[in-house]
């Protein structure tokens, strides 16, 4: 039963769209990308030139100014025939944020039209092999020579690691929390390097893998916003984009498995009837469909509060927490359903909860969200993002341009325009 909670429809038709080009584009390279386990070029360059990974791009820029409940659609119907697309999707659009939100005015228009049209693809490399989660443990430098930094250092679990064009990245300038700084590093510089790609288990296709550094200049010029404004740069990207867009993922690969379930215990007659009729399959059936309407509701309730520049990293998290939890308890619920089958690849159901399992520690495991939350319910969360940023993330914002959007402020304010910030 489709579900259009929020959505419009430019989100339908948008949605039209991106299962077509998934379904005939995408699904024929399933199996081959299964079975090869190598980084899938062409098919993240197609969805790149299709304009998707500058969704939340304003218009002036080339992008489509849709906002966050469109990019959450394009990867969810993406991840629904393949996690590794709609991970590539979601990766991508990590490293539009760090431009959006901290680029200065000459960044924005050098690269977010080429993010838009699919020229270059922007990551964001932010965990290093010893400190993992914990940032301020990076140990990865950046030393300021005249008007340039020398960079050294390794980053891994990169998103896209191996098909960016430009990346974002948090290397330590000093001593602290105010000691990172974040800078675009473009993947042709000398000194730069890709490095292991990784064996994951799942989301194959995807690179998910090492980027290394290894005195590689650049220009001052490439240092997005102030010199010890990383940490805000990796926080923001993560709260703002990361955990919706892995939400996405999840509830793509959710609406898969449930779809396949479904189906599998109409088709597989035992006893003489569907085994969708026996109770006990009924049972899981109905727990798996209540926990993806759920799913879905928090995702797009939180797309939705995003786009309209409300205050809800609460809601993200919980969209991040809620998605990833429900997607794997109900991959485990296909597996018991589908018993020795859930085991062969031809039914995709071990497929689904291996990409799913991936989805778990990006922005933060479900006991960080869990943290957080209780934060939250105990007043003690610190800067809301989603506030903070509010004018830069929100819809009005990405859906305008920046002429209309004074001319609707001006209106507002009684003939005053109030401009929108354009600097991190």
């Amino acid at each position: 039963m489709a579900m259009d909670y929020f959505t419009d429809e430019r989100h339908e038709s948008l949605r039209a769209e991106v299962r077509e080009f998934a379904e005939k584009e995408v699904r024929p390279h399933v199996a081959r990308m299964e079975a090869e386990r190598t980084v899938e070029f062409e098919l993240s360059r197609e969805i790149a030139r299709r304009g998707w990974i500058g969704v939340t791009i304003p218009r002036e820029f080339g992008g489509l100014g849709l906002g966050h409940l469109a990019k959450t659609v394009i990867v969810e119907e993406l991840a629904r025939v393949s996690g590794a697309m709609g991970a590539v999707a979601q990766a991508s659009q990590l490293g539009v944020a760090k431009v959006i939100h901290f680029g200065s005015d000459v960044q924005r228009r050098k690269w977010l039209p080429r993010f838009a049209s699919g020229e270059s693809l922007p990551t964001i490399a932010v965990t290093e092999p010893e400190c993992g989660g914990h940032v301020l443990g990076m140990s990865g430098t950046a030393r300021r020579e005249g008007d340039q930094y020398v960079l050294n250092g390794r980053k891994w679990f990169v998103g896209n690691s191996h098909i960016g064009d430009v990346h974002g990245v948090v290397l330590r300038t000093g001593e602290g929390s105010r000691g990172l700084s974040a800078f675009l590093v473009e993947s042709e510089r000398p000194g730069f390097r890709v490095g292991e790609l990784g064996s994951q288990s799942g989301l194959h296709g995807f690179s998910f893998g090492e980027i290394v550094f290894e005195d590689c200049r650049i220009p001052v010029g490439n240092r997005l916003g102030l010199e010890g404004q990383g940490l805000d740069v990796a926080y923001s990207s993560s709260t703002l984009y990361g955990r919706l867009n892995l939400a996405a993922v999840a509830l793509g690969i959710h609406t898969a498995i449930v779809e396949d379930t479904a189906r599998f215990a109409e088709e597989r007659v035992l006893y003489g009837k569907p085994i969708s009729r026996l109770p006990n399959i009924a049972l899981k059936l109905g727990e798996m469909q209540s926990r993806l309407m759920t799913a879905k509701l928090a995702a797009y309730h939180a797309s939705h509060l995003l786009d309209h520049g409300k205050a809800c990293d609460a809601e993200l998290m919980n969209a991040k927490l809620i998605n990833t939890e429900y997607a794997l308890d109900s991959a485990r619920n296909a597996m018991e359903i589908h018993a020795a089958r859930g085991l062969q690849t031809e039914f995709s159901i071990e497929r689904y909860l291996r990409d799913a399992t991936h989805v778990y520690p990006p922005a933060g495991t479900s006991d960080v969200q869990r943290l957080r939350l209780g934060q939250v319910a105990c007043g003690t969360y610190g800067k809301q993002w989603s506030a903070e940023l509010s004018d830069l993330a929100s819809w009005a914002w990405t859906e305008l341009s920046q002429r209309e959007a004074a001319v609707e402020l001006q209106a507002i304010g009684g003939g005053q325009v109030v401009p929108i910030p354009l600097a991190g």
